[in-house]
């Protein structure tokens, strides 16, 4: 697994955790790099990232994510979606495919057996249509 990889993983268990504890990413991300167990520091830009743009986020997935609201989906692919529609959207330096195949990859590893296909129709849309989202 690439460290990238890796920082992903990490990244969804600081936004997954905050969600599910009711606390916010940011003071997760600062307890753990306090606590020394952040290594990798794309793990805070993707936190970070998600937390800045999380209302357009939201509000873009909430218009690609057919037959599902955020709040009826499960919180790993919630979560991921949102990590992956910023990577799509907002980092400069991931190739949209590997923004998109990181993101299906994460939820075939920790959601369900639909997750996989459901992650990627959405965020191909949304990659379809980046042109007109930013």
């Amino acid at each position: 697994m690439s460290a990238r990889s890796k920082a992903r993983k990490r990244a969804l268990d600081i936004l997954f955790a905050a969600e599910a504890q009711g606390t916010e990413a940011l003071d997760l991300l600062v307890e753990q790099k306090g606590a020394g167990e952040l290594n990798n520091p794309y793990t805070a830009t993707l936190v970070q990232g998600v937390i800045a743009q999380r209302e357009r986020i939201d509000e873009i997935l909430g218009q690609y994510a057919q037959g599902w609201t955020l709040d009826r989906m499960p919180a790993v692919d919630r979560n991921v979606l949102r990590l992956g529609a910023w990577e799509l959207l907002f980092a400069e330096d991931v190739p949209e495919h590997v923004a998109l195949s990181e993101a299906v990859e994460l939820v075939r590893e920790l959601s369900t057996d639909e997750s996989p296909a459901y992650v990627n129709g959405v965020l191909g849309s949304i990659q379809r249509a980046k042109a007109d989202l930013v």
